[in-house]
């Protein structure tokens, strides 16, 4: 190339950089607008996110070209990894305490029931036996952005125990879906693999990534505690480097990453950090920025006209998996934890696949396995199936087997205490119900304990001062100052604390 092509290229760089952001920005804009229009007509925030990445690539009206499965990996993984995390971070100690047993059983026996029922099928659909199970495996676990995203925005507030269990859930059985991927992509490809040896190297995974884990969540929160940074914005930027060290660190030591980035959200999530509630609020925000990104790039792999092809095997196994391998896996997994059946057939029923199949498919792929691409387009198919057959009706069923009502309007204002290192006292903020203890009350004629206040009342639009005159009514969200011995019976008084 001349000199002078050497400039102009040079000097057209900055433009192709520019027309790059203006596309990305269009797509995150499009997509996080797209986002109101799916959850009027109840599609799956995930699945609209898919949908517009559909649209912008090779064969739709965008027209982007792109097949990199290598970035789409690497970018995917980094975005889970923040979506785990700011799971973790919205996860109460005394909820996973009361769920943890039926999700870890969930989490881990069935995956691989449901990759064994779902090969089963797949080799009576043509599918040699190896290829059968690694599409099993592929599409064996819920997946967490899916899940945290459709309970979220679904106007739904479950019960406490099944929402935590699907949760948990969606935030555990990662790990058991990757190695088992791993370990059939392995076989696939001619190395050799046993039953012995897999099972040993995936327990030892999950040791390491639960003690390296805890161990970071741990050292994050000294780190937190006694940093005095020199700006409020920088916490939420140490919290993300915590959290790729969470994932990345147990990896390199042959850890699950997935479930060590999990755990060390719930340990930080669970402790007393300075600007704790911004904190919870930013990574939400990171959360759903992951999340489209995640999809975006994901729906521009996607080729509608190779979709076809594989059509009637996607639809056949995509239903089999939400109307009968997920329901029956989740009864039989459940069945010693003596659940009421219509929390068991809600948990079977709400088994949301989304990002981590389809990032998982490309496992085999870059694997150069044989079928790999085939594989990939059958996983695409039965994802986008199960989002739209259960992911539809995650509001409607929750009301027809009764383990849910609406979920009570976000309050306009909160009180916030904002800290720079943790104090001795914390701002609880409350809705109240027909139900609760204060409902119907004067301020004045609450048992407070000594070092407890009502700081705020919110009605509708008006902000109400906190006399002791003031009626709580149902409907009200109620901003409460207590001292951390005092937390208990405050929440025994306002009933349930109202989300970040």
């Amino acid at each position: 190339m001349s000199a002078g092509g050497q400039v102009g290229a040079r000097m057209n760089e900055p433009h192709a950089t520019a027309i790059a952001l203006l596309a990305a920005g269009v797509l995150i804009a499009v997509a996080a607008l797209f986002s109101r229009a799916s959850g009027r007509i109840g599609l799956p925030v995930a699945l609209g996110f898919l949908i517009v990445g559909i649209l912008a690539g090779s064969e739709g009206i965008g027209g982007v070209a792109f097949e990199d499965y290598r970035l789409t990996l690497r970018v995917g993984t980094a975005a889970l990894a923040l979506i785990l995390f700011d799971g973790g971070l919205h996860t109460p100690l005394g909820a996973l305490r009361e769920s943890i047993r039926p999700a870890a059983v969930l989490a881990t026996l069935g995956v691989a029931g449901t990759a064994a029922l779902v090969a089963v099928v797949a080799r009576a659909l043509g599918f040699p036996w190896l290829q059968a199970f690694l599409l099993g495996a592929i599409v064996s676990s819920t997946d967490a952005a899916a899940v945290f995203s459709v309970l979220r925005v679904s106007g739904i507030q479950l019960r406490r125990r099944v929402g935590m269990v699907l949760e948990l859930e969606s935030g555990l059985n990662d790990p058991m879906a990757v190695l088992l991927t791993l370990a059939l992509t392995a076989a696939a490809s001619g190395e050799r693999v046993t039953a012995r040896g897999a099972i040993v190297e995936g327990l030892l995974e999950l040791a390491v990534g639960a003690l390296g884990g805890i161990a970071v969540g741990l050292g994050g929160r000294r780190v937190l505690g006694g940093a005095r940074l020199a700006a409020a914005g920088l916490y939420p930027v140490l919290t993300v480097g915590i959290a790729l060290i969470a994932f990345a660190a147990p990896t390199l030591l042959h850890g699950s990453g997935f479930l060590a980035v999990y755990v060390a959200g719930v340990v930080l999530g669970n402790s007393r950090l300075p600007h704790h509630g911004a904190l919870a609020r930013w990574h939400s925000a990171i959360g759903w920025l992951a999340q489209v990104v995640m999809f975006l790039l994901l729906g521009l792999l996607v080729f509608p006209s190779r979709l076809l092809v594989v059509s009637g095997v996607g639809l056949t196994l995509g239903l089999f998996l939400a109307l009968l391998a997920r329901p029956l896996v989740v009864t039989l997994c459940l069945l010693p934890f003596r659940m009421p059946w219509r929390e068991v057939l809600y948990v079977g029923w709400v088994g949301l696949r989304g990002a981590v199949p389809i990032i998982l498919a490309t496992f085999p792929v870059l694997a150069g396995a044989p079928g790999a691409q085939r594989l990939f387009d059958v996983v695409f198919f039965v994802v986008v199936v199960n989002a739209i057959v259960p992911g539809w009706t995650v509001p409607r069923a929750a009301r027809l087997l009764k383990v849910g009502g609406e979920a009570p309007p976000a309050a306009p204002a909160l009180v916030e205490l904002q800290t720079t290192r943790p104090l001795n006292g914390e701002v609880l903020s409350f809705v109240v119900e027909k139900a609760s203890a204060v409902a119907g009350s004067r301020i004045s004629e609450l048992p407070f304990p000594e070092g407890a206040a009502v700081m705020l009342v919110v009605r509708g639009d008006q902000l109400l001062p906190a006399r002791g005159a003031t009626v709580l009514a149902p409907g009200d969200h109620v901003s409460v100052f207590c001292l951390p011995p005092d937390r208990g019976f405050v929440e025994l008084l306002f009933g349930r604390i109202e989300e970040e």
